[in-house]
């Protein structure tokens, strides 16, 4: 057979290759093609599917050379250009506690000891140069050389000790506002406060993308503006920082949810002891209050609260307190005509036409609208009450007797355009409503917690009494001054009508001279708020709480209180107990906490107060059963003592029973018992052995008597005594 040559077989296989490789070509080119008609259909599906990116892009983005418009809100990056020599810790907290929307970031970028080791030595060898030289020159001595050189010996000891490290730190802050006239104003206030600590800082210049990234949580430093630190100051930029709202003195409000530290404080410390507490029913307005009463009076503070729903009876029963109910059926009774008795140097002529102004404001929530005549006449007919009871500009306030409304009606009903006054006045005198405010004062204030309760009154009524008793507590707080706090629960009671409203109001901005605090608390957030006094009231209240809200007051309270975003969700979602507790400019997140004595007295629950009631009832049972068992046993020791003595001294009993016995057919063995010892017979000298007591509690039976010798009356006796 012929042989092939090796260039046949080469020439054979190449055309095989040739198409091999065309075809895997061919195959590449059709899966690109594939991939391409892939890619252009995910790209028109994805051009209707809504991307998280959607949401959350703004709805334009604008750039200037000094800001940023994004959508509706202006946005400007300032970032530090230079520290100075010393910077103390925490200089960066108001940065950080400023109730702004604000976003920083820190950059740290760490450099080789070895580097700047190398660099400083340099440095100091130039700055010894320096100071030879000036010294061979006769040069004074030049201290900011000096200083700066012992700065960079010690940061080199520690460098190479490895106590400190090297650090490149960048700081941005993007602040953001609604208006440009707002941005100015917020830059002037930071750069203010860098400012107060001696650090340098500039807004960017046709760089306000790239300091919006660089602010923005991807980690990305567009800017690249850095200063060199060691370890030291750097750590003494650390930004979270919270609120510390703890005192030397004061009380235990509750616990930091920053930092759980505790929340003490003085409320009289402050430039006024007023205090305001909002919250929705049920988030722990109440129970918080009642906390901060219990614990100011173990400092020595007197207390007085108005209970509209009579929720410290318990607390009143546990500290002894004075509880006074006001009702149209009660005993208890407040005259609106009382006077305070002395107020320092104010004359009796003030202190009546105070007390006319205070009682119209009174008569209008009874009475209704008045027109500006009966407005005048009121005035005069009131001026005359306290005359008919020589109440006078002369008159000493200390011996005098207030009038009633009686008085009142009496003096109206004499007066010339006054006759719709007196018929509307009847009905508080003559009418429902007479038991009310026409009797003289006679509740007694002298207690270190005095509640007044309204509960039993009507709705109409309330208002009426929550002023009257609110006007007698600061006629008594200005007679004698002392430490007073006043709780008024559920003051929206008082936002309703404008006339409680102002004189609250007029009442929290003077009690301060009376070293009076007055707590307000309400649930109808709104309704106070809305009311101008509402709002001057909360101004002038320099401790303030807000608990859990209701997402319809929500946006008013961010408002009133300059809230951010995240503190406002903080009340929205908060727990029972849980919210922000604000003293002067300080503000911090609190829970409140109570041991477990304090809890059984405050709590509002009504499954534990039905819990406690429970353990009451049980507990008066088991004292109720426990007096009949020892009142049993005392019944029962008389019959015992006899027999006692019978073993002590047998004989002696024997000698001193000489009576025959009286009652020897005795119903019960008690008697029979008690009169064994006088049934002995005279002849007797010295008991039988038969008749010999039980002895050390071993009971012995007697002989039977004999069929000859009956048994008599004291063998008898002996026998039931001996079984006993």
């Amino acid at each position: 057979m012929p042989l092939k040559l090796p260039t046949e077989e080469k020439s054979a296989v190449a055309p095989a290759q040739q198409v091999t490789a065309e075809q895997k070509k061919a195959s590449e080119e059709a899966a690109v093609k594939e991939e391409k008609i892939t890619l252009e259909e995910e790209k028109i599906y994805r051009r209707g599917v809504v991307d998280i990116r959607d949401l959350i892009a703004p709805a334009a983005f604008e750039v200037k050379p000094s800001f940023l418009i994004l959508g509706d809100t202006y946005v400007r990056t300032l970032f530090v250009l230079n520290y100075p020599r010393y910077i103390s810790v925490g200089w960066f907290t108001p940065v950080v506690n400023l109730s702004k929307t604000l976003d920083v970031s820190m950059f740290f970028y760490p450099v080789k000891s070895d580097v700047i080791l190398k660099q400083l030595k340099k440095r100091v060898g130039n700055l010894q140069a320096q100071l030879m030289s000036d010294v061979e020159k006769g040069a004074p001595r030049d201290p900011i050389l000096e200083t700066a050189l012992r700065d960079i010996e010690d940061l080199r000891d520690n460098l190479t000790q490895g106590i400190e490290r090297f650090f490149q730190f960048a700081l941005y802050v993007t602040i953001y506002s609604k208006t440009m006239e707002e941005l100015e104003e917020l830059t002037s206030e930071i750069e203010s406060m860098f400012g107060g600590k001696l650090i340098y800082t500039k807004k960017v210049l046709y760089q306000a993308e790239q300091g919006f990234t660089s602010t923005l949580p991807v980690g990305i430093d567009d800017l690249m503006v850095s200063f060199n630190m060691n370890t030291s100051p750097v750590a003494s930029s650390f930004p979270f920082i919270s609120s510390e709202l703890t005192s030397d003195e004061g009380i235990l409000f509750g616990i930091n949810r920053h930092n759980n530290s505790l929340i003490l404080f003085d409320r009289f410390s402050l430039q006024n002891a007023n205090y305001v507490v909002f919250a929705t029913s049920g988030a722990g307005k109440s129970y918080t209050v009642k906390l901060e009463v219990l614990r100011s009076m173990m400092l020595g503070t007197d207390v007085i609260i108005i209970d509209p729903e009579r929720e410290y009876t318990q607390l009143s029963e546990a500290v002894g307190g004075t509880y006074i109910n006001i009702s149209l059926a009660s005993k208890e009774k407040i005259n609106p005509f009382d006077l305070p008795r002395s107020i320092g140097d104010a004359s009796a002529e003030d202190i009546i036409r105070s007390a006319v102004i205070t009682l119209k404001g009174l008569l209008k929530l009874m009475l209704g609208k008045l027109t500006v005549e009966e407005d005048s006449v009121l005035d005069r007919a009131l001026l005359e009450t306290y005359a008919s009871k020589d109440i006078t500009a002369e008159a000493d306030l200390a011996k005098v007797e207030a009038p009633i409304m009686k008085d009142l009606q009496n003096v109206v009903e004499g007066m010339e355009g006054a006759g719709n006054i007196a018929l509307r006045l009847k009905k508080y005198t003559e009418g429902t409503f007479a038991g009310l405010f026409n009797q003289p004062t006679n509740v007694d204030m002298k207690n270190q917690l005095v509640i007044f309760s309204v509960r039993d009154l009507e709705d109409e009524l309330r208002p009426i009494a929550i002023y009257t008793i609110v006007n007698y507590i600061w006629n008594v707080v200005r007679s004698v001054r002392k430490r007073r706090i006043l709780v008024i629960d559920e003051a929206w009671w008082l936002m309703t009508s404008e006339d409680s409203a102002k004189f609250i109001y007029a009442l929290v901005k003077r009690c301060r001279k009376y070293y009076l605090g007055v707590t307000t608390i309400t649930q109808d957030v709104n309704d106070f708020l809305n009311s101008p006094y509402g709002k001057a009231i909360v101004t002038n209240s320099a401790l303030q709480l807000l608990l859990k809200q209701s997402t319809a007051a929500i946006d008013n309270i961010q408002k009133v209180f300059m809230l951010t975003e995240g503190e406002k969700y903080l009340l929205l979602e908060g727990g029972v107990g849980e919210g922000i507790f604000f003293a002067g400019r300080k503000h911090a997140a609190i829970k409140v906490v109570a041991s477990y004595s304090e809890d059984q007295l405050i709590t509002t629950d009504p499954k534990q107060l039905l819990e406690i009631e429970a353990a009451k009832r049980e507990f008066e049972e088991e004292l109720v059963e426990k007096t009949d068992t020892q009142e049993t046993k005392a019944e029962a020791a008389p019959a015992e003592e006899p027999a006692e003595a019978e073993v002590e001294a047998p004989q002696e009993a024997t000698e001193k029973e000489t009576e025959p016995a009286a009652t020897p057919e005795a119903s019960t063995a008690e008697e029979k018992a008690a009169a064994a010892p006088e049934t002995v017979p005279e002849t007797a000298t010295a008991p039988e052995p038969e008749t010999a007591p039980k002895v050390q509690g071993v009971e012995t039976e007697p002989e039977p008597a004999k069929p000859d010798q009956p048994p008599t009356a004291a063998t008898k006796g002996k026998v039931e005594e001996m079984k006993i």
